[in-house]
């Protein structure tokens, strides 16, 4: 015979199997955004990673997709580069200013898809493990990952973040607030022939384009490597792209690349099995709120029976 005290332990138990599994991803605790403006809420962003190194300061932006793993790309780690010079901080909200939740971790090794070259040619994605897993909180976060069949059709508007330049030449000033921006897909085809107009250049099927016609909204120079995200039905965010290159910043006709993460799935799992896809992540969740639903039944029907 189970007394209170002891069902109340069991579903303690059953509560903190379901929730300690994995952390949720692309679900900010903190999720009000200032809509239309360029400076991001503290915390708005949690899987917003500041890539540096020890010689140069702020040079690229990544994600968080695992408690030891960054997801970035692949040019903001040149094979001339030592491991041992990047710094990267998370929970970091201001670039220069006094930032209570952030922490900061070194590099244990990146790994980069075969045959990387230049942004231009593909393959720009680098995952990078940190030297130690980090503790979640409401400021750290991980984002969600698409699975291999998930779209982002034409027109979706999704958010770009990061610490880069917010016009040509014009580095982020004050504080440095982390910024943000919002952007809409443009489907392949379109985004080819808005470049060839002044660009020779070919978009691959692994990268996917954003931005306006009329230019003025952009990622620019230090927002390589950041995340390109988009929310879903069900207010998940989802990194659909990895800030790539662009030709100047926020030009008109000349929209930004990046690096379509659903093209490299196979890549991020066999490195980060614990990277969470949207699709897995949907039905994994599903399954443990059955756990959970199972639990609380026994419960109730216990508590009826006394």
């Amino acid at each position: 015979m189970v007394n209170s005290g002891g069902l109340v332990v069991l579903l303690l138990a059953t509560l903190g199997f379901w929730t300690c599994e994995a952390q949720v991803c692309g679900l900010p605790p903190l999720t009000n955004r200032i809509v239309g403006g360029t400076n991001a809420q503290e915390g708005a962003w949690p899987w917003q990673v500041d890539i540096q190194t020890i010689t140069d300061g702020h040079i690229c932006g990544g994600s968080i997709i695992a408690e030891d793993w960054v997801l970035s790309a692949a040019h903001c780690f040149p094979a001339s580069s030592s491991l041992s010079s990047y710094v990267l901080y998370l929970g970091r909200y201001q670039l220069n200013g006094f930032n209570q939740y952030e922490v900061s971790k070194r590099v244990a090794q990146v790994t980069i898809p075969p045959g990387y070259v230049d942004a231009q040619e593909g393959l720009d994605i680098a995952l990078v493990q940190l030297d130690s897993p980090v503790t979640w909180s409401d400021y750290i976060q991980p984002v969600c990952l698409p699975d291999a069949n998930t779209l982002f059709p034409s027109g979706m508007l999704c958010y770009v973040t990061g610490w880069g330049q917010v016009q040509e030449g014009v580095s982020l000033s004050g504080v440095g607030t982390l910024q943000q921006v919002q952007v809409p897909i443009i489907d392949q085809p379109t985004c080819q022939q808005m470049l060839q107009a002044t660009e020779n250049i070919s978009i691959l099927s692994s990268m996917i384009c954003a931005g306006y016609p009329e230019g003025g909204k952009d990622a620019c120079q230090g927002d390589s490597g950041g995340p390109l995200v988009c929310s879903m039905v069900n207010g998940t965010w989802v990194q659909a792209g990895v800030v790539s290159f662009g030709f100047g910043c926020a030009r008109p006709n000349q929209p930004g690349v990046y690096t379509e993460v659903s093209a490299y799935t196979d890549f991020i799992q066999s490195s980060v099995p614990d990277a969470q896809l949207i699709g897995r992540a949907s039905y994994s969740w599903a399954s443990k709120l059955a756990v959970l639903a199972n639990a609380v039944t026994s419960l109730v029907a216990v508590v009826l029976l006394r």
